[in-house]
């Protein structure tokens, strides 16, 4: 039931009452040509127009990516007539991509018909990885071409096929899925790595054991910046074959631990247990004995580190609450979950002390840590 507020009226009512006035296209007219609602209305129809555009900015971004003209134009501008011959497509075709990406700031038009590398294009060529999930995303578009038979569980995603892991396979999966997957995510866990390390410190930390650490990015990382670290690396036999050549640079300071955390203990001895874009890929089930195996692991005092996107929660993140919380739902058995969520599983098995702190780019990753 909703009370009145002080004055005598009904808040919900009130707002009710608003945003069936703005849902009227007279409104909408009218509040067009108002002075003092014009400008509201602009920005609010092109905010709208944004969203139902947003497929063909996907598109655009992928066509520029696959064609690879921004690394064309990081060599020198070039015309239209160029970059069609260098990518199999006649002028006009590319003359229209070329406009576009020069619409989202991708690329810039110069005097004389040439386009440039701009600034945004320029940072899109130097996040690791980023190109690789541009080319990825193939399998979500065509995942939602229908969205609502999606959302009601009536499409077979093709995401899900490329994670076979999440299903628990296994020493069963092919070794060439697992080199696809294991390269995807090693070459966009860079930015994510340094994004967690820049969030918390491992200071006092002796021993860190990655739980499904893949290809050991974010390990070589903490153990480059703690130079008295030693680790343990434990994912699946597949996997972590992978690992073996950017980890050899720090000999006699990582030990490797085959297995399956689903039927596998884990390793013990470690202080810290850091649980990397691992829970997202799971249910609750599998996630809280996980979590249960992990507080078992850890010593008292021992310390709990989850990082990953995480759901705004109470207030929705356009980033994490719209892509990865589609992504993860079409992977099949995943979930993006909210901070408190996160936590009140950690409470469930015994964790304390957990905290969220603010990380600078949470379309990167949040954070959750605890203690044993």
């Amino acid at each position: 039931m909703d009370l009145p507020d002080r004055s005598g009226r009904n808040p919900r009512s009130v707002t009710n009452w608003l945003h069936r006035l703005i849902a009227k296209p007279g409104f909408q007219a009218w509040a067009a040509q108002n002075l003092l609602t014009r400008s509201i209305s602009r920005r609010e129809g092109a905010d709208i127009f944004n969203l139902v555009q947003g497929f063909a900015h996907s598109q655009t971004l992928l066509a520029v990516v696959e064609l690879r003209l921004l690394h064309h134009l990081y060599e020198a501008p070039a015309t239209p007539s160029d970059l069609a011959r260098l990518s199999d497509m006649k002028e006009p075709s590319m003359a229209l991509l070329l406009q576009a990406a020069a619409a989202l700031r991708l690329v810039k038009r110069q005097t004389g018909g040439r386009y440039a590398l701009a600034r945004k294009g320029a940072a899109l060529l130097g996040v690791p990885g980023l190109e690789q999930m541009i080319l990825h995303n193939r399998l979500l578009y065509r995942d939602l071409e229908d969205p609502v038979a999606f959302l009601r569980g009536e499409t077979a995603p093709e995401v899900a096929a490329f994670w076979p892991y999440v299903f628990g396979k296994g020493a069963a999966i092919d070794p060439k899925a697992t080199q696809a997957f294991s390269r995807l995510m090693a070459d966009s866990q860079t930015l994510l790595a340094q994004e967690i390390l820049s969030t918390i410190s491992l200071k006092g930390v002796k021993s860190l054991l990655d739980v499904a650490g893949g290809s050991g990015v974010f390990l070589s990382l903490a153990l480059r910046q703690y130079p008295d670290l030693r680790a343990d690396l434990f994912d699946l036999p597949p996997v972590i074959d992978t690992a073996g050549a950017r980890l050899g640079a720090f000999p006699g300071r990582v030990h490797f631990h085959p297995g399956d955390f689903r039927n596998d203990p884990l390793p013990t001895g470690a202080d810290a247990v850091c649980l990397i874009r691992v829970l997202f890929d799971h249910q609750d089930d599998t996630v809280r004995a996980l979590l249960r195996k992990v507080h078992d692991a850890l010593p008292p005092n021992g310390r709990l580190i989850i990082a990953e996107p995480m759901s705004g929660g109470n207030r929705p993140d356009p980033a994490t609450d719209v892509y990865f919380a589609f992504y993860t739902k079409a992977m099949g058995t995943g979930r993006t979950r909210s901070a408190d969520e996160i936590m009140a599983l950690c409470r469930e098995v015994g964790f304390r002390g957990l905290r969220n702190p603010a990380t600078r780019r949470t379309y990167v990753t949040s954070v959750v840590t605890g203690f044993r």
